[in-house]
């Protein structure tokens, strides 16, 4: 007998057919990162135009990949995950989850790493030393800040250098958490796993989730799906526009919502398999530049460089 199925449960078997959370690697993010941000600083690619601060960057994402396998961070117990499933809440919520006390050394040392790295501005010095100065109290404080976005207590100069230590310590407990620990949230918009804001999204070419797009955490490096010609911010669909520059890569748009006129941008690993969500979108400011001109606003920032928006 041949059975027919409504709209609903198409769209719920799709669902199903998925992986709809993406759990980072043990690895994590950071030494792909690395290696996606010097080529994308080399002469003649997307982001030569700031290629000294991407290679600065490279070295700080070099560090953090060694430092993720001594990292030893505190994992959700059955009553943590249960608490969260029944409130509908991220598991390591990143405003919320205790943080290891090691994550205030591993920002004083991506500080000085890129303050190590040949050509390095004076700046990087007095970060450096300002960042080892800091009380611990400050320091925390800094962090609350900017779990929580709280854009005017941020300390932008030194915000990559905390943000990078925060990513190892998200990225570590994330990794280690099963597939049964997270589920989607009724808010499609932030992460299931730590609650942060998307940093960009990415269709994805592999053999199990091709053609499907999935929304990018810049603290923690979980994943999750979205239905594609959604609004990230809003989940409008019907005002979807797509923008990029003449002449560009045709691996990265951005998407923007003419609801909320909020834009994020979208990568397509079947035209770039390599594009890597932090690294792209922190190469592609020129396409910032073009959204800004033409009346949007970021839905949210990148973790290694912050800028209102």
């Amino acid at each position: 007998m041949t059975r027919i199925l409504e709209p609903g449960q198409i769209e719920a078997f799709a669902q199903r057919a998925i992986p709809r959370i993406r759990l980072p690697s043990a690895q994590g993010p950071f030494a792909a990162r690395a290696a996606r941000l010097r080529r994308l600083a080399a002469p003649g690619a997307p982001g030569q135009a700031i290629a000294e601060y991407l290679h600065l960057m490279a070295a700080v994402a070099e560090r953090q990949a060694a430092a993720l396998g001594a990292c030893a961070p505190r994992l959700p117990t059955a009553d943590d995950i249960a608490r969260a499933r029944a409130h509908q809440m991220p598991v390591i919520h990143a405003t919320g989850w205790p943080r290891p006390d090691a994550w205030r050394e591993l920002a004083i040392e991506l500080a000085a790493t890129a303050a190590a790295t040949a050509g390095a501005p004076a700046t990087l010095h007095e970060i450096h030393a300002r960042l080892r100065a800091a009380p611990s109290s400050e320091l925390e404080t800094q962090a609350d800040a900017l779990l929580a976005a709280r854009t005017g207590a941020i300390d932008r100069a030194a915000a990559p250098f905390m943000m990078a230590a925060l990513q190892v310590q998200w990225v570590a407990t994330a990794s280690r958490l099963g597939a049964q620990a997270l589920t989607p949230l009724e808010v499609p918009g932030v992460c299931p796993a730590c609650g942060m804001l998307p940093v960009a999204s990415v269709v994805r070419a592999d053999r199990d989730s091709q053609g499907y797009r999935y929304l990018h955490c810049p603290l923690c490096a979980t994943e999750w799906h979205l239905v594609r010609v959604t609004c990230s911010q809003c989940q409008d669909t019907a005002h979807i526009a797509y923008h990029s520059i003449e002449g560009a890569t045709d691996a990265i748009r951005a998407e923007a919502c003419d609801e909320c006129r909020t834009y994020r941008k979208i990568l397509y690993q079947e035209k770039d398999p390599d594009v890597e969500p932090v690294a792209d979108d922190l190469a592609s400011l020129a396409l910032d530049l073009l959204m800004a001109e033409a009346g949007y606003h970021r839905g949210s920032g990148n973790p290694l460089l912050w800028q209102a928006h």
